[in-house]
């Protein structure tokens, strides 16, 4: 099981809008995430808008793939980008490059 961790950027005067979006996010969001490979999948905000996102799955790569594929995925970026800073027209989920683990205690 590959472990990925990103870094995005919320904007800092949308972080409370952020936090009561992902308080309901859609079933059919879940279920999609579930259905292509997406697992133990938290994000962690801070107050400055830090976004830290940690997921599990097999191969990330085509569990990107298979989410950008759905039309659920499409709603969802669509409603949620607005409240990223700029990502060189990059929609969240393509923006989300996974960081280099130097370190795990299993």
């Amino acid at each position: 099981m590959q472990r990925v961790c990103f870094l995005l950027k919320v904007r800092p005067d949308r972080v409370e809008e952020y936090r009561r979006r992902h308080a309901d996010v859609w079933p059919e969001m879940r279920e999609a995430l579930t259905a292509t490979g997406w697992h133990n999948y938290s994000l962690f905000l801070r107050e400055d808008g830090l976004l830290v996102g940690y997921l599990e799955t097999e191969d990330f790569e085509a569990a990107q793939r298979a989410m950008a594929a759905t039309d659920v995925n499409d709603r969802w970026q669509a409603e949620m980008g607005e409240l990223f800073e700029p990502m060189d027209g990059q929609r969240p989920d393509e923006a989300m490059k996974p960081l280099t683990e130097v370190f795990h205690l299993a």
